[in-house]
């Protein structure tokens, strides 16, 4: 059977409702990872999304951060509403950020993960060290569900531009957060635990962008990055059949300053 799972972030769900429901009705992923939903668990518009078919999970935060999880399937358990602490990293760490479930998709359990990644500038500083501390607790967190052997896809905005190609002028980028040598080090450091990165192994190509600014008129100009990923565990990898970019969704009225990544696998 296919699976899609899409990552979005719809830069506040209230804001982008509109457009964020005629996407999913129109394209009808499986399961859907949102970021930024900037509200809490209480003001998410659960009840359009449960309308168009979705189980809805979600952790909210006011005004800022917020993820949710949206799925066809049953979800047969929520593991995490929150990363793990590390060595102390992260004991009190109240930013939404973070969701994981299982999802019984036909022919077994789907481990997915919704994750928003801290910006991290203007670095250095306290909010890059937070950034680096709470990849960190990722990578140790990620490290663990490799042992379950299952398919897992970590889904979200991780703010980290990984190659040169993914960024329209990479010169511009060299002191930003998000291209900083450490921030790319650590997303490296969860592939090298034996996570693909799906847009890569299916495609690859040079100048394929997930974000463009409101400001200095990127959108117009094609100036974009690309810091949307799936990060799949190697039974997740092995079922990946392609991936898209819909950069329609980036062009609507309105609309978030992130395109949503679609991944589809054979299971």
């Amino acid at each position: 059977m296919s699976l899609t799972v899409t990552s979005w972030n719809v830069n506040s769900i209230k804001a982008r409702l509109p457009n964020v429901l005629e996407w999913l009705k129109e394209n009808k992923p499986d399961v859907a990872c949102l970021q930024e939903l900037k509200c809490q668990d209480e003001n998410v518009p659960r009840m359009e999304l449960e309308d168009l078919g979705y189980n809805v999970e979600t952790v909210g935060q006011k005004s800022y951060n917020g993820v949710a999880l949206l799925s066809r399937f049953a979800i047969e358990e929520v593991a995490l509403r929150a990363l793990p602490a590390l060595d102390g990293l992260g004991e009190d760490d109240d930013q939404a950020r973070y969701i994981e479930a299982v999802v019984a998709a036909g022919t077994g359990p789907v481990r997915v993960a919704c994750l928003y990644a801290p910006n991290g500038n203007p670095a250095p500083g306290p909010k890059f060290d937070y950034k680096l501390a709470w990849l960190k607790r990722l990578n140790a967190h990620a490290a663990k569900l490799l042992k379950l052997e299952e398919p897992v896809i970590l889904a979200g905005d991780y703010n980290v531009i990984p190659r040169d190609v993914d960024v329209h002028e990479p010169e511009k980028w060299k002191e930003d957060a998000l291209f900083l040598p450490e921030s790319r080090d650590a997303l490296y450091a969860i592939r090298w635990l034996g996570y693909a990165d799906a847009f890569e192994q299916a495609d690859g190509r040079a100048h394929q962008y997930t974000f463009w600014d409101y400001q200095g008129g990127a959108w117009a100009r094609g100036h974009g990055i690309r810091i949307d990923h799936l990060l799949l565990s190697p039974k997740a990898a092995d079922a990946l059949e392609g991936v898209e970019i819909d950069k329609a969704a980036r062009g609507k009225e309105k609309a978030s300053d992130h395109a949503p990544i679609t991944a589809t696998f054979e299971l």
